[in-house]
């Protein structure tokens, strides 16, 4: 059996290391700062100001190095030229611009511009123009040095920029000799040269691609890794009005990060590019020195592990049930031996929870409360002991004479399961894959991250080697998620569980099957001939058993008749009593002198919940339908005839006659565990467990038969089933 010592958490993120930044270069590129016409995009770099300005007053020490002003400059002497050109100068045709005149002329409007927004965020910034030249000269960079650490040091931001109006290189646009032949590689000099701890190179661009950013096909590199990617990117076009452009930037990143400068490429038409990359934000692609070190531990591209998932499914199909069912015997075993650990990782989840303020609901449901993992191990062990789902015969066939059809239960394949907040979700989703033969991708909230990889770690480490612990992916990263919806070809079913917001991005962004539910706004009505004792133990039950629980009670719905029987408060008060808030209609607002809810369409997920009246049974169906979620509902009646009328009107997932809301869950139901509960109306409805990880496909057994034109064949569609 495996056992987790403390000391094997999972390896930290290749972008931890921004914890340590303090001094920051930062380059902007000509098609940042222009726009397509050659003008300024004076919201772009107002908006890079305004970065730099936060991180400035953040104690961060900044210096930008710019690009732009030939651009511009060309684009003022056009103008120029064309308001000082008479008829005969129009009709022919204009001659190019000298550079080194654009460029004297341009940047000292772009240098004026820089000056105007960085005074009115009260930052003061200072202009520094060098040449390739005076890199040359062992004096000028050490007082560089002690020039900028002193700017530094006044919270000054110092902007660089290379002074092509008196560049001594033949060819200042085409020459590559010399020590810096660019903004970028000017960017990378410097960094080295001032001792930076990060250099961000901004583009027109998300970052680094395999191929063109405009070829489908081209995937954005999050981390580049020399020896991996040199011989594999194809480069666009160069920069739009620059010499650059990404050749450039790469290689310029590539001498810096290799020197042991950090870099980052990354888009300057994004608002807060600068601020999310030191957030550690997984944007952009990223250059160091370590990178080749990261590929046996960081996460696998979004393709490779779903194939590796669909793989080692195929593998697990092909054991031998007993052999499958000995896995999941194993994996119960391990939560068990492993339990103090995972009680560790999950205890500085919810603390960090806590810490940064999460809504109380939320820290309930990332809580793995004690005697849970015992829970947990039960429904694994339940699982195991369950018929054999894979292979069964759902139906047998005749066709005709030696010709038999079978219809048989088989995996869907690969299954993409996201989920939010919870835990314990991942053992019951991980334990329905294995029991129904699929491959499985998870991703779970950044909240539970710790007790995620742990939960995943003690799970894969109980999976044979001959199938391979690739079965179950856990998913790193947010950012992979809109790479793994694109994999229709691949995964077979997305499941996401979690708030309305999640589903509805996920259904947005993938041609995948979508399974779940978004709200689950549960009723409870109680009609008149309901008895108070059975009413009373239902409705607090229903709510307060487990009120972050997606099947508890959400609204209160009382037949008018028992306002004037006394039920009607006694409900209310016991409520009250056991510290629930109440939230009513209209009818039930006024009567009860209670706030009214804002929507009746809210799932309060905590110790709160709308009451209102209604007239009858049916327009308690009525209401149901109007603002329910199709998940779960109950009556409490003695009329039975009433009681049918709900059980058959209600068109939600599950419908219930005198029993608590809390009972649909697959582990309830004898489904041992449940990957979700499905509102959907195709495939599976309602908690969803093996079965609904199934789908059938079709066995035919002849003996040399062929159609033919159906000459010579007696069709006899006998049914063997037994």
């Amino acid at each position: 059996m495996w056992l987790c010592p403390f000391a094997e958490n999972a390896m930290e993120s290749e972008r931890t290391f921004m914890r340590n930044v303090k001094r920051v270069f930062v380059k902007v590129g000509t098609a940042v700062v222009t726009r397509a016409d050659g003008r300024l995009a004076v919201g772009r770099l107002g908006a890079l100001c305004e970065q730099l300005k936060e991180l400035n007053s953040q104690g961060y020490e900044i210096v930008l190095v710019t690009s732009g002003a030939v651009g511009l400059g060309r684009q003022r002497l056009r103008y120029r030229k064309l308001v000082n050109s008479s008829l005969a100068d129009l009709q022919n045709p204009q001659y190019e611009l000298d550079g080194k005149a654009c460029a004297a002329v341009g940047q000292s409007s772009l240098m004026a511009l820089y000056d105007t927004l960085f005074s009115q965020l009260d930052v003061s910034s200072s202009q520094h123009l060098v040449t390739d030249t005076d890199f040359r000269n062992g004096s000028f960079r050490k007082q560089l040095s002690e020039t900028v650490k002193s700017l530094l040091a006044l919270k000054v931001i110092p902007i660089f920029n290379e002074n092509d109006a008196v560049s001594t290189r033949r060819a200042p646009y085409e020459d590559s000799s010399g020590i810096f032949w660019d903004n970028d590689s000017l960017a990378g000099l410097l960094a080295l040269e001032l001792q930076a701890d990060l250099l961000v190179l901004l583009s027109d661009v998300e970052g680094l691609y395999s191929g063109p950013p405009s070829d489908p096909d081209s995937k954005l590199i999050h981390t580049y890794i020399k020896e991996k990617h040199q011989g594999e990117i194809t480069f666009g076009d160069k920069s739009r009005l620059g010499r650059g452009g990404m050749t450039a930037k790469v290689n310029a990143a590539v001498c810096a990060a290799y020197a042991g400068i950090p870099v980052v490429i990354t888009s300057g038409y994004a608002t807060d590019s600068i601020i999310k990359v030191l957030q550690g934000k997984r944007i952009g692609t990223l250059f160091h020195q370590d990178a080749h070190l990261w590929t046996s531990v960081k996460e696998v591209g979004a393709r490779e592990m779903a194939v590796a998932a669909r793989e080692c499914s195929r593998r697990l199909q092909a054991m031998h049930s007993d052999d499958r069912r000995k896995i999941l015997l194993d994996i119960a075993d391990a939560l068990e031996a492993n339990e103090s650990f995972i009680k560790v990782e999950n205890e500085a989840d919810v603390a960090d929870a806590q810490d940064a303020g999460y809504d109380k609901s939320l820290v309930a449901r990332l809580a793995l409360k004690p005697g849970k993992i015992a829970s947990l191990a039960k429904s694994v062990r339940v699982l195991a002991e369950m018929e054999e789902p894979i292979g069964q015969v759902l139906k047998r066939t005749e066709l005709a004479d030696g010709l038999i059809l079978e219809k048989t239960s088989c995996p869907l394949g690969v299954l993409l399961i996201v989920f939010e907040s919870r835990p314990d979700a991942l053992v019951q989703i991980a334990s329905l894959a294995i029991r129904s033969g699929n491959g499985l991708l998870l991703k779970g909230g950044k909240e539970a991250k710790r007790s995620n990889a742990i939960l995943h770690k003690v799970i894969t480490s109980a999976i044979p080697k001959s199938i391979g612990n690739k079965l179950i992916g856990l998913v790193a990263s947010r950012e992979d998620i809109p790479d793994l919806l694109k994999l229709d070809d691949v995964i077979d079913l997305v499941i996401p569980r979690g708030s309305n917001k999640l589903v509805s991005q996920i259904k947005e962004l993938t041609k995948i099957p979508v399974l779940g539910h978004s709200d689950g706004i549960c009723h409870v009505y109680v009609d008149k001939s309901a008895k108070g004792d059975t009413a009373k133990r239902i409705v607090l039950d229903a709510k307060i058993d487990y009120p972050a629980a997606c099947n508890a009670m959400e609204t209160l719905l009382v037949h008018k008749d028992l306002s004037s029987n006394g039920l009607l408060n006694t409900l209310t008060k016991e409520l009250q009593h056991e510290g629930v808030t109440l939230y009513g209609g209209p009818r039930a607002s006024s009567l009860l002198n209670i706030p009214e809810a804002h929507s009746f369409h809210h799932e309060y997920s905590s110790m709160a919940c709308t009451v209102e009246i209604v007239d009858d049974v049916q327009a308690a169906i009525d209401h149901i339908h109007q603002h329910g979620s199709s998940h779960t509902d109950c009556i409490v009646t003695e009329n039975h005839e009433v009681a049918e009328i709900f059980l058959h009107g209600v068109d939600s997932a599950a419908v219930f006659h005198n029993a608590s809301t809390r009972f649909c869950d697959g582990a309830r139901f004898g489904l041992g565990a449940e990957v979700g509960i499905s509102t959907s109306r195709i495939h599976a409805r309602g908690p969803v467990g093996v079965e609904g990880l199934l789908t059938t496909r079709w066995i035919l057994r002849g003996s040399g038969q062929v159609v033919d034109g159906d000459k010579g064949v007696i069709y006899t569609h006998r049914d063997l089933t037994q």
